[in-house]
């Protein structure tokens, strides 16, 4: 926040008081966030241990649940954390254990929106990983979960939305009356590849941004904008007469773009689930002479394990990959050496600073500034 500090922040006037309340599988990040919040709430001189009310969402043997929250919400300005892609979280299901799904996820978040009962001043919803985000457009007779789940939100009294690279962030087009934040980590990832890599080139004859495919132009393009070098592309040629687990096959990835011989290859993409797709990707470059693969991903989900990454780290067909904190992370990924996990809860925590006290948020989404100051350090 370039103009003004979060400190500055809790000494004006605030639209109610601030809570946090963290869906069950959110609360590392909520936790993060709140000690963000504590810190500069008493840098202004308040008195602040935490702003996390308790609340859970216990459920019977038969797989029925009720959320409840355990202190007053009265007047609140509440903000839900919710981690829709948190696997790890398991409850009994007629004896038997079940891990929860984005489904179960999205369910607990209304859940804990009908305990507040419609008596907080206003509440917001942090969900880093848009639920259905996937499912974002209809062809032919098919769900759009993402759009329907954003209706049902806005109907329960649902305020403010906040996400982070949003697979289509067009789906707001589902709510355009209810305020939407769609931030990109883009600083902080950068900030963590040169702590990292610290020697690392992004002269044009040194480093190329590649675009793992079509969907995901957007954000490579704009690391490619703000460090200066090229870009180039892979598109997926898929067979269209064959739908294997839900979806066209992809026969090949062809490239387009300029020559990555010699080069540091930075590619970029909002998900990685198994992976396949990213080292393929990777594997095509090493073949056209990349000399490294560094490789970006917002939610480090993995859902096939590990194992392929370790060999292609071993095979030198990939160097490393740079997730976030936004989603569940495997606790073996983050000793894996070839990972870097980005810390992305204090970018979080200003969008929550900002909606408390009815400032812009416009400064915040676009870090430029502090990119060009991050990159004009090291001149």
């Amino acid at each position: 926040m370039p103009d003004i500090t979060p400190r500055d922040c809790f000494l004006q006037s605030k639209v109610a008081d601030l809570r946090l309340i963290a869906c069950p599988g959110a609360e590392e990040l909520t936790n993060k966030i709140d000690q963000h919040l504590v810190r500069w709430a008493n840098e202004a001189g308040l008195n602040e241990k935490t702003f996390i009310i308790p609340a859970e969402c216990p459920r019977f043997q038969s797989g029925d649940a009720k959320g409840l929250v355990q202190e007053s919400v009265r007047g609140d300005d509440i903000f839900i954390v919710v981690d829709p892609g948190n696997y790890s979280v398991t409850y009994k299901l007629f004896n038997y254990e079940n891990h929860m799904s984005p489904d179960d996820h999205f369910a607990n978040l209304k859940r804990i929106i009908q305990a507040v009962a419609g008596k907080a001043h206003r509440v917001s919803v942090i969900m880093p990983s848009l639920y259905g985000g996937r499912q974002h457009r209809r062809v032919v007779r098919e769900s759009l979960d993402c759009a329907v789940a954003l209706q049902e939100l806005q109907t329960m009294g649902v305020r403010n939305i906040i996400t982070f690279d949003a697979h289509d962030p067009r789906v707001v087009n589902a709510v355009p009356l209810m305020s939407f934040d769609n931030a990109m980590p883009t600083y902080q990832v950068l900030k963590n590849l040169l702590k990292k890599d610290p020697d690392i080139s992004f002269d044009k004859e040194k480093f190329i941004v590649v675009s793992p495919d079509e969907g995901a132009m957007n954000r490579n393009m704009y690391f490619s904008s703000v460090l200066g070098c090229n870009l180039g592309m892979f598109y997926k040629r898929r067979d269209y007469t064959r739908v294997v687990n839900g979806r066209n096959p992809i026969v090949a990835h062809e490239y387009l773009g300029d020559s990555v011989e010699g080069k540091t290859v930075f590619i970029a993409d909002d998900i990685i689930a198994s992976g396949e797709s990213m080292l393929e990707v990777a594997s095509n470059l090493k073949e056209r002479g990349a000399k490294r693969i560094i490789a970006n991903a917002t939610f480090p989900l993995f859902t096939s394990g590990l194992s392929k990454f370790d060999e292609a780290v071993a095979a030198g067909k990939l160097d490393y990959v740079v997730g976030t904190n936004l989603t569940y992370r495997l606790p073996e990924l983050l000793e894996r050496d070839w990972y870097v996990d980005v810390d992305v809860s204090k970018y979080a925590a200003y969008f929550v600073v900002a909606l408390n006290h009815d400032m812009s948020v416009s400064s915040i989404i676009d870090p430029i500034k502090k990119i060009e100051a991050l990159l004009a350090s090291r001149k």
